[in-house]
């Protein structure tokens, strides 16, 4: 299992998949995944929890608002 870190609350979240995993029995799900906003043209990798307090049509100003709260 890898980890990457959160850009919206900075948590390190597993990331299941890829060469990491290729020989392993590992069963944990993986905790978040990028995201491109067409709105600003950014991306940014987050944490399920924070996706779900991102607003309809979410901005890169948004993903640092998270960060705030």
């Amino acid at each position: 299992m890898g980890k990457q870190t959160c850009d919206g609350c900075g948590d390190r979240v597993t990331i299941a998949g890829g060469i990491a995993n290729i020989w392993t029995l590992e069963t944990q799900s993986t905790g978040g995944m990028t995201l491109e906003f067409d709105s600003d043209g950014t991306e940014h990798f987050l944490c399920f929890d924070c996706m779900d307090r991102l607003p309809d049509d979410p901005t890169g100003e948004d993903v640092s608002a998270l960060g705030e709260a």
